[in-house]
């Protein structure tokens, strides 16, 4: 299996699940790996014949951004099913990390796996 990954993409986004944070924008990290078979991409050197990075960081910033979602767990399910349904990805891992939700941690955040993952070639 071969991966494309998008780390560290920076959204803000109405998420939380008090009064307060339901009134403000706060930034959310999203890490992305996703499944994806290169070697056409590889032999013809062409964008067409693979997953387009750059058009999956515009439309998940696209999608967090006009969300407002309670809890990370349901944004970043949300972003595996646009992914997998939308932009036709078969596996992929999604961290959403909430930087400073929790005094004295850094990160705060999930990790889901969703799809069928391919087995390694």
């Amino acid at each position: 299996m071969d991966t494309i990954f998008l780390h560290k993409l920076k959204v803000d986004t109405v998420i939380g699940i008090w009064d307060w944070e339901r009134k403000i924008r706060q930034t959310v990290v999203i890490d992305l790996d996703m499944a994806a078979d290169i070697r056409k991409a590889a032999k013809t050197d062409s964008v067409d014949d693979t997953l387009n990075y750059k058009r999956v960081s515009k439309r998940v910033q696209q999608f967090v951004a006009d969300s407002s979602f309670q809890l990370v767990e349901t944004l970043a399910e949300r972003i595996a099913e646009l992914l997998i349904g939308e932009l036709g990805v078969s596996w992929v891992r999604v961290k959403v990390n909430k930087p400073g939700a929790i005094r004295g941690a850094r990160d705060v955040g999930v990790v889901i796996e969703r799809g069928e993952r391919p087995d390694a070639s």
